[in-house]
């Protein structure tokens, strides 16, 4: 029935097609992978590095049908369909974070294992041998992450790691599979979870012989009900476990950072209440070239009690003079600011003169740095652990940079313009001269 219905796409035929199925050939339409399976669920071509993969890393949020994913390549692989296998592979390797969850999730759960086969190609499971057996021989043995060694002796061609990211002891059970994958001509595992900031999974995402896909929740909507979508993502979108678990981002901070992911969390707000005074700060980039740093452009404002709310991120990547200065005066206007506070070390008194020639009624404040960005920002980040500045909504790409900015700067070697434009923002709102600040003045 595929064959024929992807006949009829060629020729422009479908929608005539599908009208003459009846509902129970729409049914099983709608349960065939090879139908159904978005690009990110069907096995990628090459790995990172151009060559044959050998770990597929599939990264999702909750419910982006990943387990489904895992399952129908073991599937695929089992029987030596194709776009899967050329043959059928007969020893296969199942790891979850504990036994349940193999037993739960990959075997017996709605995406498992046993529901995914048709009658007459299920597999056995025997649980008190933890262990699949299709009708054609091939095999597959459940193994829990709490026990590395018990993968110890075993030999797979393929396998199958669900939830990486959660084991407790990811290292070691790891690398006992990889000694127990080798089997047939070129042994490759399938690795499904929701990512988090992990040695393991950093170490597979830099491998050139690990393919990657992605998908948020989203991405499996059809699925899922409305009703979740609407609350989970109302209540996450933007935050950090939202990044993680909906949109199957990798999170990461660092040690040495002067901000975390806790504090940010921790200072979120809804709305902010009535402000006395409200500023947009400029980070302005040393050049409008296309790989030039970014332009930081940040509106704040401080309370009756002396808090500080950040109000928005409209920074800008590699844009010309006359556009950040539009944008930053739009801003203005929007948040009905007192004052445009613009950094001049790099631009001097171009940085004046872009601004007054897209608004010359607007007041801008000059501000030089004259000690290093960390020293700057150490102050503005003592005020985030006193819980004086309070972020109101979720700004993703400003609060990784806040979070990966340490002694060093950015661990990446970019320039921190977000955070430097924040920095700006509130020391002009919350601290001023008496921190140190250089003297500012109104043009």
């Amino acid at each position: 029935m595929l064959n024929d219905l992807k006949a009829c796409a060629a020729n422009g035929t479908l929608n005539e097609a599908l009208d003459g199925l009846s509902a129970r050939d729409l049914e099983t339409l709608l349960a065939a992978w090879d139908f159904s399976a978005r690009d990110d669920q069907w096995p990628p071509p090459r790995a990172q590095g151009g060559g044959p993969w050998t770990v597929w890393l599939i990264m999702g949020g909750r419910g982006a049908g990943k387990t489904r994913s895992g399952a129908e390549w073991v599937r695929g692989m089992a029987l030596g369909l194709p776009g899967f296998s050329n043959a059928p592979v007969g020893r296969i390797a199942l790891v979850g974070e504990t036994a349940a969850d193999v037993r739960d999730v990959m075997i017996e759960g709605v995406s498992g294992l046993l529901s995914i086969h048709a009658r007459d190609e299920r597999p056995l499971w025997e649980p008190s041998r933890r262990r699949l057996a299709w009708p054609n021989g091939a095999m597959a043995q459940a193994f829990s992450a709490e026990d590395p060694q018990s993968l110890r002796g075993p030999q797979f061609a393929c396998a199958w790691l669900d939830e990486l990211a959660k084991w407790r002891k990811p290292e070691e059970t790891f690398d006992m599979l990889q000694f127990g994958l080798r089997l047939g001509d070129h042994p490759r595992q399938v690795v499904t979870t929701t990512p988090r900031p992990t040695p393991i999974l950093k170490r597979l995402l830099a491998d050139p012989k690990t393919a990657v896909t992605r998908a948020p929740t989203q991405a499996n909507a059809r699925n899922l009900a409305a009703d979740f979508l609407e609350r989970i993502v109302t209540r996450y979108a933007g935050t950090r476990l939202g990044r993680q678990e909906l949109l199957g981002e990798m999170v990461e901070e660092r040690a040495d950072a002067l901000w975390t992911r806790d504090m940010l969390e921790a200072c979120r707000r809804d709305c902010a209440p009535p402000l006395r005074r409200i500023v947009v700060a400029i980070d302005p980039p040393a050049s409008s070239h296309a790989r030039a740093d970014a332009c930081g452009i940040i509106a704040a404002g401080i309370d009756a009690d002396g808090h500080v709310h950040v109000l928005e991120d409209a920074s800008l990547s590699a844009a010309r003079p006359a556009k950040w200065a539009r944008a930053a005066v739009a801003l203005y206007h929007a948040r009905d600011a007192d004052d445009l506070v613009a950094e001049v070390n790099q631009g001097g008194e171009m940085v004046a003169a872009v601004i007054g020639e897209a608004d010359a009624q607007v007041p801008v404040r000059q501000v030089r740095a004259t000690r290093g960005k960390y020293l700057r920002a150490a102050p503005v980040a003592q005020l985030y652990e006193q819980g004086r500045v309070h972020h109101v909504g979720a700004f993703p790409a400003l609060e990784d940079e806040m979070c990966a900015f340490g002694p060093n700067g950015l661990e990446n070697g970019r320039s921190p313009d977000r955070l430097d434009a924040l920095v700006w923002a509130i020391t002009a709102l919350a601290l001023g001269r008496e921190a140190g600040e250089p003297k500012v003045r109104r043009i």
